[in-house]
């Protein structure tokens, strides 16, 4: 796999101007980005049996790197995922990570970035079954900047939507076909004016935000719903909490939160990779605080930025360097 990435160029010339010709894995191997397609019969497509990860790498302009963050964990959970649905790869996490840093360093990004593996079901079964059809395994890149405004603060609503429960598509696993919820729930918030949504359980208990996990201030403490609350087991979720306990000396209750709780917050953000960590000022229109980005929560922010541009030594094994 290597050799064969190496024998071909990130560049085609097209008379006197060079074209850069971005690349994907597809299929078991690197091929130009057009080239990756799927037939309309796939079942992936039909029926949204997938299960993907979202993953950033952070460009160092002065260092001419990228910072990749958390790489490893993102397999991880990824592979331990894939047992519920059915799709369990021929790759370990390590190859996975190989593979992602030689697809990096093919497609030469000098910018931020986000990665997406996807394991995803393949064949032409138009039965919707994760038992009969071949799991296939494709991964791209792309540049990607800010996925919600980071400086003024959102402001968001809670969703008429209800999470989708464990027991109907685990949210603990980013199942392409749950994401239909998400897009119900973020697309009627901003027909309504507003930024994004939190989504409520069933039980009508606060669970998360549209694609991302959710934080409260409350009295000094961080505050975030349980696992058990139909959450992504978030990896930036817990990157946060282990700061905030080992830099700033602040503990996280992981807990059950009402509604009403969100109205009484002193501070909130969003979290993930997209997300990163976005302030929230406003809830159904009512202003968290004094209705600016919080102190603690832009504190929070600066120290999560520094971690994942390897800017601080004791976190660097979080972050895989690849370097151009």
């Amino acid at each position: 796999m290597t050799n064969e990435l190496k024998s071909e160029t990130a560049e085609q010339k097209t008379g006197s101007t060079a074209v850069k010709v971005e690349y994907a894995y597809f299929q078991g191997k690197l091929v130009p980005f057009q080239e990756a397609t799927l037939d309309l019969r796939n079942p992936a497509f039909l029926y949204g049996t997938s299960l993907f990860e979202g993953i950033r790498g952070y460009w160092v302009a002065d260092k001419r790197q990228l910072s990749v963050f958390r790489m490893k964990e993102h397999y991880d959970r990824l592979l331990n995922n894939s047992k519920l649905f059915y799709m369990t790869p021929d790759l370990s996490t390590e190859q996975l990570c190989q593979l992602t840093v030689e697809l990096i360093e093919k497609n030469q990004h000098d910018s931020d970035i986000y990665i997406r593996p996807t394991l995803y079901k393949s064949g032409e079964s138009i039965t919707p079954s994760l038992e009969y059809t071949a799991t296939e395994f494709c991964l791209w890149t792309k540049p990607m900047g800010e996925y919600l405004d980071l400086e003024k603060g959102l402001s968001v609503c809670v969703s008429n939507w209800r999470r989708l429960p464990d027991n109907s598509i685990p949210a603990r696993a980013k199942a392409g076909g749950a994401y239909m919820n998400t897009a119900l729930a973020v697309t009627d918030a901003r027909k309504m004016g507003f930024d994004d949504a939190i989504f409520l359980t069933q039980e009508g208990t606060v669970s998360e935000g549209s694609a991302m996990n959710l934080f409260l201030i409350r009295n000094g403490k961080l505050v975030t719903p349980s696992k058990t609350e139909d959450i992504l087991e978030g990896i930036t979720r817990e990157t946060i909490m282990t700061l905030a306990k080992q830099e700033l000396g602040i503990d996280t209750e992981e807990r059950t939160i009402d509604r009403t709780e969100l109205y009484h917050a002193d501070e909130a953000f969003f979290c993930g990779t997209g997300a990163q960590v976005a302030a929230i000022c406003k809830i159904d229109n009512r202003p968290v605080g004094n209705g600016q980005p919080g102190q603690l929560t832009r504190q929070i922010q600066d120290l999560y930025f520094d971690v994942v541009k390897n800017k601080l030594p004791q976190y660097s094994d979080w972050c895989t360097v690849v370097q151009f």
